[in-house]
């Protein structure tokens, strides 16, 4: 992967033909921390990028409950913990629907978070 990645030709912001899907979103939809690091400290990959359906790697990191992943996000300066989908759910919203008490509080912590937003 890391060679790939020093590939001149390859845009890290570029998402899949279907869902947008960068190779950040990949990463973490997939649990690979080790690549999500490389990504977010030598690529300036973007963190919150959204993909079709307005989901940022942080929404899809919750909704896998992949908490060290959460906690690798919600790190980066320019991820907003707060931030809706194309339905308007955040991620605490995923959180709470798939039963992630521990990130729900992590993402309660991280402070942000219109506890009074709607879907």
């Amino acid at each position: 992967v890391k060679l790939l990645l020093e590939s001149k030709d390859l845009n890290t912001h570029a998402g899949d033909h279907i869902a947008r899907n960068t190779p950040l979103v990949r990463a973490v939809t997939n649990g690979h921390e080790d690549v999500v690091k490389l990504l977010l400290t030598h690529f300036d990959s973007f963190p919150d990028s959204k993909d079709k359906n307005g989901r940022t790697p942080l929404s899809r990191a919750v909704e896998n409950g992949n908490d060290s992943m959460v906690a690798l996000l919600l790190a980066q300066d320019r991820v907003d913990p707060d931030s809706k989908d194309n339905d308007g759910r955040t991620p605490l919203w995923w959180a709470v629907e798939k039963g992630h008490r521990d990130i729900a509080d992590r993402l309660l912590k991280a402070g942000c978070i219109d506890l009074n937003s709607e879907d």
